[in-house]
């Protein structure tokens, strides 16, 4: 064998090398610009931008613009090619909204109906991926829709598909694109996970159904994504289990079960340094679980639990320590992953959202107080604050601030607010 056939044989093999075969365990990020889905590229709540206000002025940021018309919901806007898309219930009708950065609509389409029970409003952010919007509505319809008019191009319900039943506060899943699929989590008869064509809308794999049909109905959380050991795994919660599946078969690599007094399983899972984070309210508290590999399927092993029983606010990871609010049990704290170590725990501060970028948490109380907080371990060191709703009615400032090009966006029901983070002078 001549070295010319040697060096086409390598290359040929080097190019048929899985992708993950190179890349370490972790976050699978989405590979569309700015903050495509929910929680941003990689669903941790994480920003890496630079440049941001160190701290705020008296009163808070500057306030580029507002707009409004986005009806009642509780979604966060995401931002791609210089597009922000937010949803909201207004009237009978789910309504998507695209604007550009200066606030200004560029079109509005529906997707299917509102929800009118309890705690009426619209619940799920949009997914953006390869000039196309996936959105699931509070009754399981997911729209793929034609990012730049939205015309809509497929919809389907995961429910009455995969044997699915609503559940008592809505379906409030962020859906989950990667590749040529969309991830959706029925917790149906049928399936407890599916995967989806982006294109058509077909179902390219129905995932194991859970064995209890009551722990297997869906959360009100949404899916993450991330490598280990080589496979490609999805981990989202059911109503009273956190559940892990093969991304690629939909075939259950473990089950972790944890149930709160109401089956209110809300926060997205967190996933850091070979483990994964979650927290359930009224009192049920949170646990971290380490991931662990296995000959047929991967496992997990509790490695610790805590108080902290945050609602819909979730959990951010930064450098070994996890930071979130808790609901009943704790106010904000920080803990040791590697141990649970409660370092902090700040109860006179109400609960709520919580992001990350250049050094500060970006916290929104359910109150409507926002708090820029100094990340520190051993304090809760707050360097800037504003009112961003002056007395909600029910406490009910719940979509997540998000950060893109050195502005911060929040979200109250019908108004968006676009404000200047960004330092004047960046060394």
């Amino acid at each position: 064998m001549t070295r010319i056939h040697m060096l086409a044989m390598t290359l040929a093999f080097v190019a048929a090398w899985p992708v993950w075969a190179a890349e370490g365990d972790g976050l699978i990020a989405s590979p569309e610009p700015g903050w495509p889905q929910w929680r941003g590229p990689r669903r941790d709540g994480i920003s890496h931008e630079t440049g941001l206000l160190r701290s705020w002025p008296q009163g808070g940021p500057r306030l580029i613009w507002t707009a409004s018309g986005f009806g009642r919901g509780w979604s966060s806007p995401i931002i791609t090619h210089s597009t922000i898309y937010i949803t909201g219930d207004v009237g009978d009708e789910l309504h998507v909204f695209a604007l550009d950065t200066d606030g200004k609509q560029k079109w509005q389409a529906t997707s299917g109906r509102s929800w009118k029970g309890s705690s009426p409003g619209a619940r799920a952010s949009c997914a953006y991926s390869d000039g196309r919007l996936y959105h699931m509505n509070a009754h399981g319809r997911i729209a793929c829709l034609d990012a730049a008019t939205g015309k809509e191009i497929w919809a389907t319900n995961m429910l009455q598909r995969f044997g699915g039943r609503n559940i008592t506060w809505a379906i409030s899943e962020c859906v989950l694109v990667d590749g040529p699929n969309v991830y959706v989590t029925p917790g149906g008869t049928k399936a407890y996970m599916a995967a989806l064509d982006k294109t058509t809308g077909k179902t390219v794999w129905a995932g194991e159904p859970l064995d209890d049909p009551k722990t297997q109905r869906t959360g009100y959380s949404s899916p993450i994504l991330l490598r280990f050991g080589g496979r490609r795994l999805l981990v989202n919660l059911a109503l009273r289990a956190m559940v892990c599946v093969d991304a690629d078969t939909g075939r259950i690599q473990w089950t972790f079960p944890k149930r709160t007094r109401y089956d209110a399983s809300c926060a997205t899972p967190v996933f850091h340094r070979g483990g994964v984070f979650y927290t359930i309210p009224t009192r049920s508290g949170g646990v971290f679980l380490k991931i662990v590999p296995g000959a047929g399927r991967v496992g997990v092993e509790k490695a610790w639990e805590c108080g902290m029983d945050s609602i819909s606010g979730s959990a951010v990871a930064v450098d070994g320590f996890i930071y979130g609010s808790g609901h009943q049990n704790t106010g904000w704290v920080s803990m040791d992953v590697r141990t649970g170590e409660e370092r902090y725990n700040v109860k006179d501060l109400e609960q709520g959202a919580v992001m990350y970028a250049d050094g500060r948490l970006y916290c929104l109380g359910e109150g409507g107080n926002m708090r820029l907080v100094k990340t520190s371990p051993r304090g809760f060191d707050i360097v800037g604050r504003f009112r961003l709703v002056e007395n909600p009615k029910c406490k009910d400032a719940w979509a997540h601030p998000v950060i893109l090009d050195r502005r911060l966006y929040l979200r109250y029901h019908d108004r968006l607010y676009c404000y200047d983070i960004a330092r004047s002078v960046v060394p």
